[in-house]
């Protein structure tokens, strides 16, 4: 499989060859998910540093699905559940749009983090 180049690793137009990669999950399931994760890994390096740690945060979630999941099918369908709830579900996308447009929009909260050194 060829390795992606920095133009295909862009963001606003990722580079699957279906056929490519379907052809190696047929063949060799371990090697395709150490593609896999080589390629996620490299989408996720290529976003600003700001953003990395959240999306790390957000594979790993989708990992865990997947490997609850009895079969491929059903970790899409619950992949796909989860999408909608983050578009529509209570806090999603679509509540915060509407909370902008009343005008009733109030930034979540935030707090700092306080480090705490081992006591060894």
């Amino acid at each position: 499989m060829p390795e992606l180049t920095a133009q295909q690793v862009d963001l606003r137009s990722p580079f699957i060859d279906f056929d490519q990669w379907s052809e190696l999950a047929r063949r060799d399931p371990a090697a395709f998910e150490a593609r896999r994760s080589e390629v996620i890994e490299e989408i996720i390096a290529a976003m600003p540093a700001h953003k990395q740690h959240r999306m790390r945060c957000l594979q790993w979630k989708i990992d865990q699905v997947r490997n609850q999941c009895a079969t491929p099918m059903a970790a899409c369908i619950k992949l796909s559940e989860m999408m909608w709830d983050s578009l529509i579900g209570p806090g999603g996308l679509n509540d915060t749009l509407q909370q902008l447009r009343s005008g009733d929009y109030e930034p979540p909260a935030s707090a700092r983090v306080l480090e705490f050194r081992s006591v060894r």
